[in-house]
């Protein structure tokens, strides 16, 4: 597939994870891609693996929560590709604490990473993308934006937050042709993630919480974000795709198969 020959395609949080798997994607579809992140080691050593495999690559150090920095970032894209078609809002960070443990730096922290840095990004890349006719802006948001989490509340009202501003950006510049929408993913296995499932019980545990039974791969993200950016998805904006193996699909109730089955076996009943 070369659903983005001639196109330009800026990523942050570009170094691992979801990013990485977006900017692999989308390079093995034709794209140039712009990567950002403050890991200058993996960024670099993706970017010239994308290279030697003959996408055009680049990357930038960019601390998403400065919006110089951002706008140097963004800038660079089109000074180095000439243009920008396709901006990925992925850089993101989590943090555990419940209100009255949760300290204000913290807080602001996740703020400026997860929420200002979509705002930032989106405001350097509309007046690029307007120069081209349109383009594709994609944010990375949560299932966590969608419900409350136990312990997560600054992540939940950043992605929260991420959402609605997707809306609400994507309604002021649909009349441009510049699509704004968001993916919400589920669990997935990323260096982000790591450390949680390293915890006593926490695949397990995680994974029953899942329909599908897994975690989800960067990659199955990927392919969502791809076709967001695509002219498959010309008609699109304004919206949230989740990809969650399911577990927005239930009420969060016990399941009531494993509770009854045993008595009652595999057929239903009424009353």
């Amino acid at each position: 597939m070369a659903r983005f020959d001639g196109k330009v395609a800026l990523i942050s949080g570009a170094a691992s994870g979801i990013g990485a798997a977006t900017a692999r994607r989308f390079a093995a579809e034709g794209a140039a891609v712009m990567l950002g992140d403050i890991n200058d080691v993996d960024g670099s050593s993706l970017a010239k693996e994308l290279r030697e495999g003959g996408a055009k690559a680049e990357f930038q150090r960019v601390d998403v929560a400065d919006l110089e920095q951002v706008e140097s970032f963004t800038q660079a894209a089109v000074d180095q590709f000439g243009r920008l078609d396709i901006v990925f809002n992925n850089a993101g960070i989590g943090a555990y604490g419940r209100t009255p443990d949760l300290e204000p730096e913290v807080w602001h922290k996740v703020i400026d990473v997860d929420l200002h840095s979509v705002f930032y990004g989106c405001r350097a890349a509309i007046p690029r993308l307007r120069e081209n006719g349109g383009g594709a802006i994609i944010n990375t948001a949560s299932i966590s934006g969608l419900f409350g989490d136990y312990g997560l509340a600054a992540y939940n009202a950043a992605k929260g937050a991420v959402m609605n501003y997707t809306r609400a950006a994507a309604a002021d510049h649909a009349a441009e042709n510049i699509r704004i929408n968001a993916v919400c993913p589920g669990p997935v296995e990323t260096a982000l993630t790591q450390a949680i499932l390293a915890l006593p019980d926490a695949e397990a545990r995680w994974s029953a919480a899942i329909p599908m039974g897994r975690l989800g791969k960067a990659e199955e993200i990927a392919g969502v974000v791809a076709f967001l950016a695509s002219d498959d998805a010309s008609f699109v904006t304004g919206t949230s795709i989740v990809a969650d193996g399911g577990v927005t699909a239930v009420t969060g109730q016990v399941n009531f198969h494993q509770l009854f089955s045993p008595v009652l076996g595999d057929k239903g009943t009424v009353g």
